[in-house]
């Protein structure tokens, strides 16, 4: 099945500015990750862009790259932006890969695309939680399954919480007790990420303060690829940066 990635890439950052140029390996950060994207078999790769900066970076390195308007509420407003300018048919699968992601296993990208499916617009990645910090990490969003392997909730909540077992104690996590922690990759069918920025945003998504819940408010339903093993940690702070440039370094 072929599909599409598209990444968004801001240059705006408050915690890491002009984020998407960071030097790795001689590379900036965005073009690792297209080439990243590259290796999943994805039919193209594209990045959305909202600065010329990054724009010219890309054509550097012969990487597709799209200008888009800067007032995007969310990188799904910008893919989705995207999609539309490139003629994208309703059917096509769009992978919405995050341009602070140059560590990203491409088998994943495949994998959640393979999800997408007639009645089943959107998917997403988990993995199973192993330390128990983890699991009453608020920072450490959780999901839970229905048996189909659809996403029944979202949250930062311990969930699904373990009543005997907790009531005992929270030092350990109860043997044959598995949650599943949400990572931040999705892919869509064109058709669904065109009428998402049109979805009202939800009660529980401004409660939980996640985007994703406003899909299910709406009856969406999104299935989920679960990994054995946690993906590479993106770049957030200068000190994940430092730990990737030693990734590439020579």
């Amino acid at each position: 099945m072929g599909f599409t990635v598209i990444i968004p890439a801001r240059l705006g950052s408050t915690r890491l500015p002009n984020k998407p140029l960071a030097d790795l390996g001689g590379k900036p950060m965005v073009v690792r990750v297209a080439e990243r994207a590259r290796a999943s078999g994805a039919s193209r790769i594209i990045v959305a862009a909202d600065h010329p900066d990054i724009l010219a970076a890309c054509a550097a390195h012969g990487i597709e790259a799209c200008m888009t308007r800067a007032d995007h509420p969310s990188g799904t407003d910008r893919i989705a932006e995207v999609a539309l300018a490139l003629g994208l048919a309703p059917d096509e699968v769009v992978v919405n890969l995050q341009g602070d992601e140059p560590l990203i296993d491409p088998a994943l990208l495949a994998a959640c695309a393979a999800r997408i499916r007639d009645g089943v617009p959107m998917a997403t990645v988990a993995h199973p939680i192993t330390e128990v910090a983890d699991a009453f990490n608020p920072n450490v969003v959780k999901v839970v399954l229905d048996k189909a392997g659809r996403a029944l909730y979202f949250s930062r909540a311990t969930i699904p919480w373990h009543r005997d077992a907790f009531a005992t104690s929270k030092d350990t996590l109860p043997a044959g007790y598995a949650p599943l922690r949400h990572v931040g990759l999705y892919a869509y069918s064109n058709a669904f990420l065109q009428a998402y920025p049109a979805l009202d945003s939800a009660p529980l998504e401004t409660i939980e303060a996640l985007e994703q819940l406003r899909v299910l408010w709406h009856g969406y339903p999104i299935a989920v690829h679960i990994t054995d093993s946690a993906p590479p940690a993106g770049v957030d702070t200068p000190e994940d940066l430092e730990r990737v440039r030693r990734h590439y370094a020579p």
